[in-house]
């Protein structure tokens, strides 16, 4: 199935290197846009499958317009490519419900892979993002009392929400609208979630969290 995609930068010449680029590798660009504003009316009317989103937009910034976006649009994943991978606009990014952060320094083919794996319901990191989400995570603890490198290190940053959420005695119905996916991509990521900690239930896979904090 071809995905259905709108670009949000504020750079004409970004914009147009993007829909060349992934036009020529599948990908439906349904229209672009240059400010946040513009781009939640576009995603409101056209209902793409994916948003790639630059952060640094004038007015309304990519942060302030993902769940916004998100609303406009529920089925659409929203993938950040950025300049910019600073803790604090990573963070946000992925409590706002990005499905993916990118730098703009990717290769243009590791753009696509990325793109398509978020289509798949995969996340989508980077790798020094990767690395750097897993860090500020370990080092936050959060509301969850954090998560021991034994955990995180085997799960994708999308695996690892979901179980955080769990862990904060949400169901499926809820994850699901906590992060703006349907009900069927919270139960694929949960049933990922459990081969990778090698367990048979959601019970189970806290009991490996709550020893491994220990």
């Amino acid at each position: 199935m071809t995905e259905r995609i709108l670009i949000v930068d504020d750079h004409p010449l970004t914009r147009r290197a993007l829909v060349d680029l992934l036009s020529q590798h599948a990908f439906d660009v349904v229209a672009d846009a240059e400010d946040a504003e513009s781009a939640i009316e576009l995603a409101r009317s056209l209902q793409p499958d994916l948003v790639l989103l630059d952060l640094s937009l004038p007015g309304m910034g990519g942060l302030e317009a993902l769940p916004q976006l998100r609303e406009a649009a529920p089925r659409a994943e929203v993938v950040v490519l950025t300049a910019s991978g600073t803790e604090d606009n990573l963070l946000g990014a992925i409590r706002g419900g990005a499905a993916g952060y990118l730098l703009k320094s990717e290769a243009p083919e590791r753009i696509v892979d990325f793109l398509r794996s978020v289509a798949r319901g995969e996340g989508a990191l980077s790798g020094p993002i990767a690395r750097r989400l897993l860090e500020a995570v370990r080092e936050s603890g959060g509301r969850t009392g954090g998560v021991p490198d034994s955990i995180a290190a085997v799960l994708t940053a999308r695996e690892l929400e979901i179980l955080l959420l769990l862990d904060q005695h949400l169901d499926t119905h809820d994850v699901a609208r906590r992060l703006f996916i349907s009900e069927h991509t919270v139960r694929s990521h949960v049933k990922s979630l459990l081969r990778k900690l090698d367990v048979s239930s959601r019970k189970e896979a806290l009991e490996v969290l709550e020893r491994a904090r220990r």
